[in-house]
């Protein structure tokens, strides 16, 4: 109980606090920059929006309105799929690169400070293979 009640708490603040760094000095929220992130690592730098749900740990109708907002913001573009009418893409635009490359260093900052940097390398590689396992477990395993 000890563990689980420290993860579910340590990871909500955490969370928190990495958005709140974001939101202050960018105006950027962790959800739409971790949607950037995938993206940019994407093929193309674009995903097809099931897929990106997954990746993101969101459902598919929540992420379609997020893409909705940072589409008006300029940051993505949905992309009909060329071999599937039903398929849809999104795509980091370039206005959307740019914008990961101005936040990047805060939120790398800020999950060192915060988490990184508290644990000796060890507890590092556990906490990495922890995560993992669960992933694993729970079916999503593209780690």
């Amino acid at each position: 109980m000890r563990a689980w009640r420290a993860y579910v708490i340590a990871s909500e603040l955490l969370r928190k606090q990495l958005n709140r760094e974001l939101q202050e000095r960018h105006g950027l929220a962790l959800a739409d920059y971790e949607v950037l992130v995938r993206l940019s690592e994407g093929d193309g730098g674009r995903m097809r929006m099931a897929q990106l749900a997954g990746e993101v740990a969101s459902s598919k109708s929540r992420l379609s309105h997020q893409i909705g907002r940072m589409e008006t913001a300029g940051l993505v573009q949905r992309v009909e799929c060329g071999d599937d009418a039903r398929g849809v893409f999104a795509e980091i635009t370039e206005a959307g690169r740019t914008r990961l490359l101005e936040t990047a260093p805060t939120h790398v900052a800020g999950v060192r400070s915060h988490l990184i940097d508290l644990l000796p390398s060890e507890e590092q590689t556990a906490l990495a293979e922890i995560f993992e396992r669960v992933l694993t477990h729970l079916g999503n395993d593209d780690t």
